[in-house]
């Protein structure tokens, strides 16, 4: 069947066996971002959405989604979750990047979980606006640095 890492040579899937590797501190940062219509984002900014507090219920939803990778990424280990930082930017008069980071102490990078943090929060922004603008638009979610582990240090060059 080659290489993959997450099939075995009878053509199945398999999760990776880290049961030898040493823990290391990891650490990964995501971002992606949700477009909507300028008067959305006002209205998240004035806190006028009928379903309450959208960043704050998205930032639950960032965290609750990183502690809960593994039981959504078939392929993702259950690990342990040092911090969580969720951050919310205004890119322009209808843009908002969501930024996660995650760190751990543990056999396996914690990129997923920070990419899955990101997803939650813009799917969780859309759902709690959605009564208003149905046209928003969740994109360009991305690994933007991790460290830790085999693989090193990676920067993505981010094109202007």
């Amino acid at each position: 069947m080659g290489d993959f890492s997450h099939i075995d040579d009878k053509g199945n899937a398999k999760m990776v066996d880290i049961s030898d590797k040493e823990k290391t501190q990891r650490k990964a940062s995501a971002k992606g971002i949700i477009k909507m219509d300028r008067e959305t984002l006002n209205r998240i900014k004035e806190n006028n959405i009928k379903k309450g507090p959208v960043l704050e219920t998205a930032r639950i939803a960032a965290i609750m989604a990183v502690k809960n990778t593994a039981d959504t990424i078939p392929m993702c280990h259950p690990i342990s979750i040092g911090g969580i930082d969720v951050e919310f930017s205004y890119q322009d008069n209808s843009t908002i990047e969501i930024e996660v980071t995650v760190k751990s102490y543990d056999k396996t990078g914690v990129e997923m979980e920070a990419l899955h943090g990101v997803s939650a929060a813009g799917l969780t922004i859309y759902d709690m606006c959605k009564a208003v603008d149905k046209d928003m638009v969740i994109g360009d979610i991305r690994l933007i640095e991790k460290t830790g582990g085999k693989s090193g240090h990676y920067i993505r060059v981010e094109e202007e």
